[in-house]
């Protein structure tokens, strides 16, 4: 007599419970991040370019800060001169206010709000000043701006310039402190963080310096002693440092080098990495666990753009500025330090 097979032992059953099995094993246990889909950005798409100056349409240097007052991030910049007339050679480079945007999106969104007030060197240069590269910080109850500052409108490179503090309460109306001594008549581009022992270090370019990368500290922001130079790979303008991701990171505008990275355990011996960040001098903004690079591109019209940060291999890696970057500034003071 033929017998019938329990269906539950059949084979073909058999397998297919152990295919199921296996196949839910799999998908409980954690895959490598490589084979992981790559995680959608969170904040706001980011515009391409990010911002252009409405009066001269060459914003340039900027650095951002967040305003609690007015509950926006501020971003400073050099307002070169780019639609001005009868400028020739580099005298629109020169005669530049401190233009200023401000967001209320998270960085995504900004809204030209003008120049900043600032009086610094207009008694003797009334309608000949020049201001460049403005480093701006908040540090318990005031800003702080260090401002570069030369004495005219020039159709070259070779005249003094200074880098001069001033303060703020609400991030608008500048007063002056002083000159910054700097030992020497050529100093621009201030960058200053707050190290771990509470003092203060200031990196900038000293053009009668080779290389130009020099930095020097502060006990308190007011008083600045020179150290020499920071870095001697390049010589370069526009520094910015960071602390992210355990390291400390220092961006300079290296020219024809490209943007250069550095990145230290100390804050002060250097070790450059081979991959460079787009643009021109710009500012890297830490807020929550993320990074962003604002830069401005090559040509006398310019605009401002951003890409996201990331590390990997001890390595400052900028994400592509073909593809959409997403942006999410919280709206908190950045840590200087």
């Amino acid at each position: 007599m033929k017998t019938l097979m329990d269906p539950l032992r059949h084979p073909l059953f058999v397998g297919l419970v152990t295919f199921g099995l296996l196949a839910a094993s799999a998908r409980s246990q954690p895959q490598p991040a490589s084979q992981l889909p790559p995680a959608t950005p969170t904040g706001k798409l980011a515009p391409q370019p990010l911002f252009r100056d409405p009066p001269f349409d060459a914003p340039t240097d900027p650095v951002l800060c967040f305003n609690a007052e007015a509950k926006k991030w501020f971003m400073y910049y050099t307002a070169r001169r780019a639609t001005a007339t009868n400028a020739p050679g580099v005298t629109w480079v020169h005669g530049s206010n401190i233009g200023m945007a401000e967001s209320s999106d998270g960085g995504a969104t900004w809204t030209y709000k003008g120049t900043a007030d600032i009086s610094y060197g207009k008694d003797a240069h009334p309608n000949d000043y020049t201001y460049w590269a403005p480093e701006v910080i908040w540090f318990e109850g005031t800003y702080h701006m260090y401002l570069s500052f030369v004495p005219g409108i020039f159709n070259d490179w070779k005249h003094p310039r200074e880098i001069v503090h001033l303060t703020s309460r609400d991030g608008i109306k500048w007063d002056t402190v002083a000159k910054v001594d700097l030992k020497s008549g050529k100093v621009i581009d201030a960058c200053v963080i707050q190290l771990p022992n509470g003092s203060w270090r200031m990196w900038y370019k000293d053009e009668e310096k080779s290389p130009t990368l020099c930095h020097a500290d502060s006990p308190d922001l007011y008083r600045w002693e020179t150290k020499g130079n920071a870095v001697t790979n390049f010589s370069g303008e526009g520094p910015k440092v960071i602390r992210w991701k355990g390291s400390y990171w220092l961006i300079a505008d290296c020219w024809q080098n490209g943007m250069r990275v550095w990145n230290s355990a100390d804050c002060l011996n250097w070790k450059l990495q081979d991959v460079r960040l787009p643009g021109s001098h710009g500012d890297a903004v830490v807020s929550g666990d993320r990074a962003w690079w604002f830069y401005f591109g090559d040509g006398r019209r310019t605009a401002i753009s951003v890409v996201e940060l990331s590390v990997a291999a001890d390595k400052l890696l900028p994400g592509d500025p073909k593809e959409p970057t997403h942006i999410d500034l919280k709206p908190m003071r950045e840590e200087e330090k």
